[in-house]
Formats: structure tokens, C-alpha cells, sequence
């Protein structure tokens, strides 16, 4: 597909700054850039590629100051980021189009229900009593069990497992590996020292617009309902425990985990590696650095970080000051010698 800067600009209700009849075909990195490319500038870490790069097209912020002259076209809009991002989501609907069919090589129950144009990949299973949405995309290997609800143009990408009794909302993006529905972990101790299996009876809820990434797994409930609500994006390998609640538009990084019963509440950013203790609740817009390991409820509206888990400007303090502790012993030392010679 090809696109002039002054096509995009009109998308994005941006302005041209260059030549506007200029053709882009392809999408590439700023510092990556050949003739034809479109390409962004968002972080000033990077702003002196947008003095060499040989894309034609770069999406910049309004307020980028430039200190000498640029062979690209610019394309200025208010959120640079935001804005490439649309229009590679433009891109991508472009490039691939939606598969229909159902393949002979998978399975389908007859007491399953799908759409006419739901598409199924070779070796698909879809139990039955499940019901599958319009323009829904089941990619080879996937399992959905019975009684499974899925909503309408939902991606089911190679080799996702959901188990029975699930449900998962309109434009729901599951990538491979992904499994919801697995046994919560939850086991009785008993008196000789072993476990005994407590039932998972419910399920897991994926509200509308939520993402999870690969190989991340989301445990059925004990009793009700797993829920994540519209909006959350969750990235590859996390886990999220039994009978946890997670808001409108939580973002969680990779190898993050919830232990059971976690409310992690809505607009909230969670880093890479952090571990939730389980049976606490986590308030709104709430953010938690790399690492953070959080044992106990957290108000919310404030950065968090560390190990446990304070206030990120006083972690940051408690770092500086783990710095400097070779230099307080050594003072404290010469002041010990000092008072042990006036004795």
C-alpha cells in the first residue's frame, strides 16, 4: 500500500512540514530508515537520528525543535507515538486480511456453535457447548472447551488453551501458549504432611478489548469468577492466580505474577518481575517498578517500587543512601579510633 505525507497527515490531523505529494510503502525505525519508509520520533534519546535517517516520512511531536535542517518530510502531530501507532494498526488490517473456513483437519463438535464466518485452523478442537462469535480467528492447535463463550472478532493465535466454562468478550487478542481456565493452585495441607486438591469450581471472565501474551496463564477461580476487566494488556509468561480481579485498563509487563486473590485496580502499570502476595488490594492508577515485590494493600494514585514495596521516590533515596554506607563505615570507624584515643 502507499500513502503520501499528506494522506497521513489528514488521518492523523497533523501538519506537513516538506514535500506533501511524498510516497511511503513500508514502515521502518528511525534509525533503520530507507527511502520509502515512514517512521517516528517520539523519545529524545533518539533525536539525532532525524538528522541522517533516509526515511521519507517522520512522524514528529508539535513541539520538536529542530537545530538544523532535515532531508525528510515531517508530519507533526501532538502525541508522535499514538499517532504511528494508528496508523500501523491501519497497516496491519491492510496487510492481513481475515481467514474464513473451517479446516477439515481440526474438529468441530456439532453441538458447537460458530458464526458463518468464525475461521478454524487444522488441528483445532472446539468442545461441545461452546459458542464462538462473528469473524473470530482460530489459528491451528487451539482447544476450547466445553461450554466456552467467545465474542465477536476475537484472535485465538497457534496453540491457545481455554478451558471449559471460560468466557472471553469482543476483540479479545490471545497469543500462543496462552491458557485460561487452568486449576487454580489451591491444595488443603493435612495432618500426614501431604495436600489434598481443593475443586476449582469457577471460571475465568476476559471482558472486551484485552489482551494476553504468550505463554501467560490465567487461573479459574476457586468459587466465581477470574476477571479481567475491558482494556487490560498483559504481556508474555505472567501469571495471574485464582480468583483475582484486575481493573479497566491494567497494563502488566513480562514475568509478572498474582498470587490468588489479588484486586489489582484499573489504569494501573505494573512492571517486569513483579510478584503480588496474594489476598491484598491495589487502588487505582497505581505504578510498580521492576522487581517490586508488594506483601500487603497499596492506596492508590502513586509510583511504587523496591523490595518490599515503598514509595518510589523513597526507594530511590534508600538506593542513593545503600551507596554511600563504604563511606559512612569508614567515617564511623575513624570516629570510633578517635574517641578509643581520648580514653
Amino acid at each position: 500500500m502507499q500513502f503520501s505525507a499528506k494522506q497521513i497527515a489528514e488521518f492523523l490531523q497533523g501538519r506537513v512540514e516538506g514535500k506533501e505529494d511524498i510516497i511511503v510503502n513500508k514502515v521502518c525505525k528511525i534509525e533503520e530508515g530507507e527511502e520509502g519508509g515512514l517512521s517516528f520520533l517520539a523519545n529524545k534519546k533518539y533525536n539525532h537520528y532525524i538528522y541522517d535517517t533516509d526515511a521519507s516520512v517522520v512522524i514528529v511531536n508539535e513541539d520538536l525543535s529542530l537545530e538544523r535542517e532535515v532531508k525528510c518530510t515531517l508530519v507533526r502531530v501532538k502525541d508522535a507515538y499514538s499517532a504511528f501507532a494508528s496508523l500501523l494498526e491501519l497497516y496491519n488490517q491492510a496487510m492481513q486480511q481475515k481467514r474464513t473456513g473451517i479446516s477439515s483437519l481440526s474438529f468441530v463438535n456439532p453441538k458447537a456453535v460458530l458464526a458463518e464466518d468464525v475461521y478454524v485452523g487444522e488441528f483445532a478442537v472446539v468442545e461441545a457447548g461452546a459458542n464462538i462469535g462473528e469473524g473470530t480467528q482460530i489459528y491451528p492447535q487451539v482447544f476450547i472447551g466445553q461450554n466456552v463463550k467467545i465474542g465477536k472478532n476475537v484472535t485465538l493465535f497457534a496453540g491457545v488453551k481455554i478451558y471449559h466454562d471460560c468466557v472471553i468478550g469482543d476483540n479479545c487478542i490471545l497469543h500462543s501458549g496462552a491458557v485460561i481456565g487452568a486449576d487454580g493452585f489451591g491444595f488443603a495441607p493435612l495432618e500426614d504432611g501431604s495436600f489434598k486438591k481443593i475443586p476449582q469450581t469457577g471460571n475465568v471472565i476476559l471482558e472486551d478489548d484485552v489482551e494476553i501474551g504468550a505463554n501467560t496463564c490465567i487461573d479459574r477461580s476457586t468459587m466465581g469468577s477470574t476477571v479481567l476487566h475491558k482494556g487490560v494488556k498483559i504481556d508474555n509468561i505472567c501469571q495471574v492466580g485464582h480468583n483475582c480481579t484486575i481493573g479497566y485498563n491494567t497494563v502488566i509487563s513480562a514475568q509478572s505474577g498474582l498470587a490468588g486473590s489479588t484486586d489489582l485496580g484499573s489504569n494501573c502499570f505494573v512492571g517486569g518481575q513483579v510478584g503480588f502476595a496474594g489476598h491484598l488490594k491495589v487502588g487505582d492508577k497505581t505504578s510498580f517498578g521492576a522487581r517490586s515485590a508488594i506483601f500487603s494493600s497499596v492506596e492508590g494514585g502513586k509510583p511504587m517500587w523496591g523490595w518490599p514495596v515503598v514509595e518510589a521516590r523513597q526507594e530511590m533515596r534508600q538506593m542513593a543512601l545503600i551507596k554511600k554506607l563504604p563511606e559512612i563505615e569508614k567515617r564511623i570507624c575513624e570516629l570510633e579510633k578517635q574517641l578509643a584515643d581520648k580514653r
